[in-house]
């Protein structure tokens, strides 16, 4: 993985922009984790953003805020996206949240099951283009 896009791992939010099939970005801030040689994000497996990258596993990655303003100076890096539902992967995934975000983390698994939001999470891996 480059160097830049490892980097991203480090950030509390990222703005990830995926790609409708007209070509027109959609952009989203959401939580990252690193994870080995690769970031993982969650997003709900019914997501628009899981929509979109069944077409086309292109995605972009820009450090934000936690409502998706750019960070002042921030590098746009491209990298590419892979819907993943294996218990290992959503395990992995987990632990990574978990050990950077902490009880953060934990609060909006426990809002979501309390809710029953019955929106089954799954893992966007992300990997050099």
């Amino acid at each position: 993985m480059t160097t830049a896009l490892l980097a991203l791992g480090t950030e509390q939010f990222v703005l990830l922009t995926t790609f409708r099939k007209t070509g027109d970005a959609v952009k989203t801030p959401v939580w990252i984790a690193t994870d080995a040689d690769r970031l993982l994000v969650t997003t709900g497996g019914t997501s628009g953003k899981v929509k979109r990258l069944r077409h086309t596993a292109r995605i972009e990655l820009t450090p934000c805020t936690a409502r998706g303003v750019v960070t002042p100076g921030a590098v746009t890096v491209t990298a590419r996206a892979l819907v993943h539902t294996d218990p290992e992967t959503l395990a992995r995934l987990d632990a990574a949240l978990l050990g950077k975000y902490g009880l953060k983390y934990r609060a909006i698994r426990a809002a979501q099951r309390l809710r029953g939001s019955g929106m089954e999470s799954v893992a966007l891996v992300i990997t050099a283009a």
